[in-house]
């Protein structure tokens, strides 16, 4: 419930049509449930968990965002996956090809749903990165693009 959750993508959980924030977790005593009750809409009847264990339990989720350090995506992953969920996770989902393509095989075994959160692949300079690399224009051996943003992108 860090940044990246209470002010990029929680909020879109209940805002979305035909979503509903209905539970969230973190490991620090007592800041899941504060969140819960003082930041998510009453409306949601959000419930707020210390553990990721409890959490999974949580009767009505079908999904689970998964927004921890990349060290920690494999294992709350496996979990999520045990439970029966979807999962949102985001990038980097593993911490090296290997770690991503076990948590890829995971869900595949599973049969359940796996989506990446990775907002920056809808900016412009991405776009053009991608689109530069399909035409060709800058060959077909290239291993590393580097920018510098200037502005606020």
């Amino acid at each position: 419930l860090g940044d990246v959750c209470q002010i990029k993508s929680g909020p879109a959980f209940w805002k979305c049509e035909g979503s509903k924030l209905v539970a969230v977790m973190r490991r620090t005593p007592g800041k899941a449930r504060e969140y819960a009750q003082n930041v998510v809409p009453a409306d949601q009847n959000c419930v707020g968990y210390d553990t990721v264990q409890e959490f999974l339990k949580h009767e009505g989720m079908d999904a689970v965002y998964v927004a921890t350090r990349p060290g920690t995506h494999l294992e709350i992953c496996r979990e999520v996956a045990r439970a029966n969920k979807a999962c949102y996770v985001e990038k980097p989902v593993g911490r090296c090809a290997a770690e991503t393509q076990e948590i890829v095989d995971i869900f595949q075994k599973a049969n359940l749903p796996l989506y990446t959160a990775y907002i920056s692949r809808a900016y412009d300079r991405t776009q053009t990165v991608r689109q530069l690399l399909g035409s060709g224009k800058l060959g077909d051996s290239v291993t590393q693009i580097s920018y510098h943003l200037v502005g606020t992108g």
